[in-house]
């Protein structure tokens, strides 16, 4: 499975055991739906203080188009997230095989992603063809890009979080980040003065690239398409461009 951001990790569970559908019926007879998000992951979701998060955006909106209120359900793992009782997540992976263990139903997707390289504004690098032993890269501990790199003989450091790697290199103490163009536009936002430059991801590399989808728990076929037919709306009339724009995200259509 792909490495990703905490708040997609939080995707990860496996659901066990059966599970009752959760209708749309029933969503909208209780007058909310469930959003679960991490209480501090910015960009991603914040329970205290403004701004709180392009996921808690887009969960008030996509609610807004089921006729709803949104209900905030926080979990720290994505063991908790059963435990919840949420109705869906936000930012993940839209492939079947990356959710083969969480048997979340994915809607269709409303953008692309993957991995790229944030590099120093001086930096010469243009692409990951670029990278060879004298170029030393930040990497997530167990991704996907660490082991693609790793194969390729590139020198490696190994980081917890995006944003820990891509303080490394406006420090100058790597060459560059391999992390989520979503990471790396957020801390050019917050960070202006230690601004970086995200190189094109490369599709040439299956795994590095992914849509993104809603995950959802237990949704019956009605929430599914009422779900998909919301994020075609909130797609087409820009207000998830401008959501996410908010962030300093510039969101790519998905393929």
């Amino acid at each position: 499975m792909k490495a990703i951001v905490p708040v997609i990790v939080c995707a990860a569970i496996v659901l066990s055991g059966p599970a009752q559908a959760r209708t749309l019926d029933a969503i909208r007879s209780s007058g909310e739906i469930g959003l679960c998000a991490h209480p501090n992951s910015l960009p991603f979701a914040r329970k205290a203080g403004d701004p709180p998060g392009f996921q808690v955006e887009l969960g008030q909106a996509l609610a807004r188009e089921l006729g709803v209120s949104l209900r905030l359900d926080w979990i720290i793992t994505q063991y908790q997230m059963r435990s919840a009782g949420c109705d869906i997540v936000l930012d993940v992976i839209a492939d079947r095989e990356a959710q083969g263990e969480t048997r979340l139903r994915i809607s269709k997707p409303y953008y692309r992603t993957g991995v790229a390289l944030a590099v120093p504004s001086s930096s010469t690098l243009a692409s990951f063809q670029g990278l060879n032993q004298h170029t030393k890269v930040g990497v997530q501990v167990g991704s996907v890009a660490a082991m693609i790199i790793g194969q390729r003989h590139v020198p490696t450091s190994t980081f917890g979080f995006e944003s820990d790697s891509l303080d490394a290199v406006s420090n100058h103490e790597i060459d560059a980040a391999a992390v989520t163009p979503t990471a790396a536009s957020y801390f050019n936002l917050t960070h202006p003065d230690k601004a970086l430059r995200i190189l094109d991801r490369d599709e040439s590399v299956a795994d590095l690239n992914w849509n993104v989808a809603v995950g959802m728990v237990r949704p019956d076929d009605a929430l599914r398409e009422a779900i998909d037919g919301a994020l075609e709306h909130l797609r087409n009339d820009g207000t998830i461009d401008r959501i996410y724009g908010r962030y300093g995200v510039i969101l790519q259509a998905p393929r």
